[in-house]
């Protein structure tokens, strides 16, 4: 795909019809979920901002993590990704918060995780996760490829709601 509007369109126009807000936690993925989210005109009415958490001085300064708060987590799983949301959520406030963690690429991180693996949470009105695998090291594809699985799980979160 590799438009970044093509990519935050969809989940933009969602948000504005429904008056609702994100706040973006990122690391792996470097910001491309933010600047998909803001390349959409009139982003503002939606977007509250973001962070992109890569090391462990970042983490405690934007987000307020303690190493205390960390204990028995690590990053790039399931639980450092909804420590991560719910700390954006509360620091940023607003409906919905989103955070991602994972392996680009081409190798391994520093916990051995394979390439192309990640994790993502949503929280809000209801929380959700989800980790997904692409099978290969290709760092810039595995970005986008990340960032396309987010904000699709934004949707799929959102047309859960619409089935309520």
């Amino acid at each position: 795909m590799n438009s970044l509007i093509a990519l935050g369109e969809p989940v933009g126009e969602r948000l504005k019809q429904r008056k609702q807000t994100l706040a973006v936690c990122e690391s792996s993925i470097a910001g491309l979920l933010s600047a998909a989210l803001v390349s959409v005109p009139g982003a503002s009415a939606y977007f509250l901002g973001s962070t992109v958490v890569y090391t462990l001085e970042s983490r405690r300064q934007f987000l307020d993590m303690s190493d205390d708060d960390m204990k028995g987590i690590r990053s790039a799983t399931e639980e450092y990704a909804l420590l991560c949301a719910r700390s954006i959520h509360k620091t940023l406030g607003g409906t919905w918060a989103l955070a991602e963690t994972g392996a680009t690429g081409p190798a391994s991180n520093p916990y051995k995780d394979p390439p192309g693996t990640a994790w993502f949470a949503v929280t809000g009105p209801v929380e959700r996760t989800l980790q997904i695998s692409t099978g290969h090291n290709r760092r810039e594809d595995n970005m986008w490829q990340f960032a396309e699985a987010a904000l699709e799980e934004c949707i799929r979160e959102e047309a859960d709601k619409d089935k309520e």
